[in-house]
């Protein structure tokens, strides 16, 4: 009978029939790598990467995915702090729990709010439930904590309906899921660039040798409703340069300048920026760093819930942000631009992959990027990159009270866009969250993909949504 008791217990998450495991990992104070909230990140993060090898780069779709699941850890975890309150669950009794408790409210939210936003990978979200000894019951209800992380992720799923993401087709009857509602079409073609200030599309080129023009990628997301922010526009940046303007002229030529100098590190900090680590996005990239800040200090279950919270609220928030001022202005890249200033002239740059740097005309100067993914595929001005990663860089320093991060990664330089005999091993240091923000806003000027206007004014946008959004967090936190 014992056998089958013990299975019957953990098919209905009855805790209470282990009494006296402290934690679902075994250790009696699991703390930095070793928490359960830990735990769920580095699951995010694979199905971020998942994601994006299934449906190509959406940075915007996949910031919103993950700052949505952290919300409902934080709802579930918050039924066990009595000051704390949850954005979307509602009418939820607070309790007492130990940290076990706490631990599958959280893994049962985390569960289902991945399964949620990223299906295709609900088979591996349950088996890392099975790791943790959690199982889904037959059962349609979930008894104790269980349920209340299930009940927190549902709140956030039914809250989140028809917030301006499209993520059901909702906004656009008879079209598919985030399909563009507002019908945007750039002024400029591929083929003609008529309004010099505007957004150009631009060929890429398959590895098959076909050519092909990305659309502009989630040209609403400006209307996506926002955690923090009272509306995307809040903050909205001042306008641009415009052409034929001193500030334009300058900062095209020094993008141009920038690019025809870079050292082996700045191109590993490009490449690094641009795609690393793992593909997991700008949103992805910061919490990847946060978990580097728990393994540092040692952070508990709560501080590590608590840090991911604001760590991608922010970064949803500052996408949202970045969206409202890149569809206002519309702005061009300087992937047009150079064509525009140099044209018919000779400059240096990167000839592309395996030809290096040499004289080239203006018109065929080009970011320093692979083929397949040239540049990206909307408006320039202001730097996404630069918003979010300044926005999170400022949120971790905020959380921590420090701007201290000292955080070194070894990367491949040129791995990501050069043949591997042009590959050198570098070391990437990032002295404090600050420099590391401001080190991920040059290095898209470095890349050749924006003006430093775009990053300079996505550097001081993502630093305004931090804070508003540093306030709302300790305002949940009843503080």
């Amino acid at each position: 009978m014992k056998p089958f008791f013990i299975t019957f217990c953990m098919a209905l998450m009855l805790v209470q029939c282990q009494p006296k495991a402290k934690s679902l990992t075994g250790i009696d104070r699991p703390l930095g790598q070793d928490n359960i909230a830990y735990y769920w990140a580095q699951i995010a993060l694979e199905a971020t990467a998942n994601d994006t090898e299934r449906y190509a780069p959406r940075p915007t779709i996949t910031s919103r995915f993950l700052g949505l699941v952290f919300v409902a850890v934080f709802d579930a975890w918050s039924v066990f702090e009595p000051k704390v309150i949850p954005l979307y669950l509602k009418d939820q009794p607070k309790q007492k729990g130990q940290l076990i408790d706490k631990e599958t409210a959280i893994s049962f939210a985390a569960y289902y709010a991945l399964k949620e936003y990223y299906p295709a990978d609900s088979i591996y979200f349950k088996q890392r439930l099975k790791d943790l000894g959690l199982v889904v019951p037959l059962a349609k209800e979930l008894k104790g904590a269980a349920a209340v992380g299930k009940a927190a992720a549902q709140a956030v799923i039914e809250a989140r309906k028809g917030d301006g993401s499209n993520q059901y087709g909702e906004a656009a009857e008879g079209f598919p899921p985030y399909y563009d509602y507002t019908q945007y079409k750039p002024v400029n073609s591929p083929e003609l660039n008529s309004d010099i200030n505007r957004w150009q599309p631009k060929y890429f080129t398959r590895d098959n040798g076909d050519k092909f023009a990305p659309s502009c990628l989630t040209p609403y997301w400006q209307k996506v409703r926002p955690i923090a922010l009272d509306s995307a526009a809040q903050f909205r940046s001042p306008p641009p340069p415009l052409f034929e303007s001193d500030q334009l002229k300058a900062e095209v030529a020094e993008v141009v300048a920038m690019q025809t100098n870079l050292t082996v590190e700045q191109k590993g900090l490009v490449e690094f920026m641009r795609d690393g680590p793992k593909s997991v996005q700008q949103a992805g990239h910061w919490l990847v760093f946060a978990q580097e800040v728990s393994k540092r200090d040692n952070h508990s279950l709560d501080e590590d819930v608590k840090m991911y919270f604001l760590n991608q609220i922010t970064a949803m928030d500052a996408f949202i942000a970045s969206w409202d001022t890149k569809m206002y202005y519309d702005y061009a890249r300087p992937y047009a631009l150079v064509h525009e200033y140099f044209q018919g002239k000779d400059i240096e740059g990167w000839k592309g992959i395996g030809q290096g740097w040499g004289t080239l005309k203006g018109e065929q100067w080009r970011p320093y990027s692979p083929e397949v993914f040239l540049c990206p595929p909307f408006p320039s001005y202001v730097s996404g990159h630069s918003t979010v990663s300044a926005a999170c860089a400022e949120a971790l320093r905020l959380f921590k009270g420090s701007d201290v991060f000292g955080h070194e990664v070894s990367f491949m330089s040129g791995s990501l866009t050069e043949p591997e005999s042009q590959w050198q091993e570098i070391k990437l240091y990032f002295p404090t969250f600050t420099e590391a923000g401001e080190m991920a806003g040059i290095s898209r000027v470095w890349g050749g993909y924006h003006i430093q206007a775009d990053n300079v004014e996505g550097l001081v946008l993502g630093r305004k949504v931090a804070q508003k959004a540093f306030d709302f967090y300790k305002k949940q936190l009843g503080e």
